[in-house]
């Protein structure tokens, strides 16, 4: 895969088991090698199966106890805006499945507020686009009042929406703020938070990790380039990578010439 962000490419693995091993280890690599320059890195993670099986196998690494979490921020793609200890939060998942277990400040892991914290949807929507801001780089050249996640790692819907940014509504075209609220969701629950196109399409390197023949129908319109507006996750790119991580039952639909067998 070359360093181009635009150049999509798909690594295949036999099934979601073998798939989440392989994003776990491509992930603690990425970490243990920042961190061992010394440098600060930001990561946004995303919810659902998938996501939550990576991090649970990023947790069985050996290396995940040896890395200094101080010099690691994690943040979350979406949320959803419900009760802080609702099962339906993202951020609930991610500490049972990883972050918990991890000798990282608390003020590292950034999260969006619940409906417990006295906000409303959109005053909790300002208040993370707030938090993103304070770790907004000097250099803005190639992003905005936001870090630029060195991975963001996204799911993918059967309707080929990523986050909360679903085909063919109003969220997906929001391009002059970080955040966004979410009322009447197409998928329950109904209101939610989720970071916009420009914060996505700034991160240094986008990870889609999809699984399931349920997929294989979005997985191959995001390929072929149909419009993000109708194809979300068609839209989404980073800076340097943009890769498909996929199974067996996802790729069926995926063009022959966009398999990567060297990654």
């Amino acid at each position: 895969m070359t360093e181009n962000g635009s150049a999509k490419r798909v690594i295949i693995k036999r099934d979601a088991e073998t798939l989440a091993d392989y994003v776990a280890t491509r992930f603690v690599n990425r970490i243990v090698k920042r961190v061992a320059e010394g440098k600060r890195m930001h990561i946004c993670l995303t919810g659902g199966t998938m996501g939550g099986a990576v991090l649970r196998s990023a947790a069985r690494d050996p290396r995940a106890s040896e890395i200094d979490w101080s010099l690691v921020h994690f943040w979350f793609g979406d949320e959803r805006f419900v009760a802080r200890d609702s099962d339906d939060r993202n951020d609930r998942q991610a500490r049972a499945a990883l972050l918990d277990g991890l000798d990282i400040p608390a003020a590292n892991i950034h999260t969006v507020a619940s409906t417990d914290d006295g906000l409303d949807l959109d005053a909790a929507a300002i208040a993370y686009a707030d938090e993103l801001a304070q770790f907004a780089p000097s250099d803005r050249s190639e992003t905005g009042p936001w870090p630029s996640f060195d991975i963001c790692f996204l799911g993918v819907g059967p309707d080929a929406h990523i986050a909360s940014l679903f085909p063919d509504r109003s969220e997906i075209s929001v391009t002059d703020r970080a955040t966004v609220p979410v009322r009447d969701s197409p998928k329950p629950p109904p209101e939610r938070i989720s970071l916009t196109r420009p914060v996505i399409n700034s991160s240094k390197r986008v990870w889609m990790v999809i699984a399931g023949a349920d997929k294989a129908a979005a997985l191959g319109l995001a390929l072929a380039g149909a419009s993000y507006q109708s194809v979300p996750a068609a839209g989404a790119k980073g800076r340097r990578r943009t890769a498909f991580f996929v199974d067996e039952a996802a790729a069926d639909q995926v063009p022959p010439q966009l398999i990567d067998r060297e990654y």
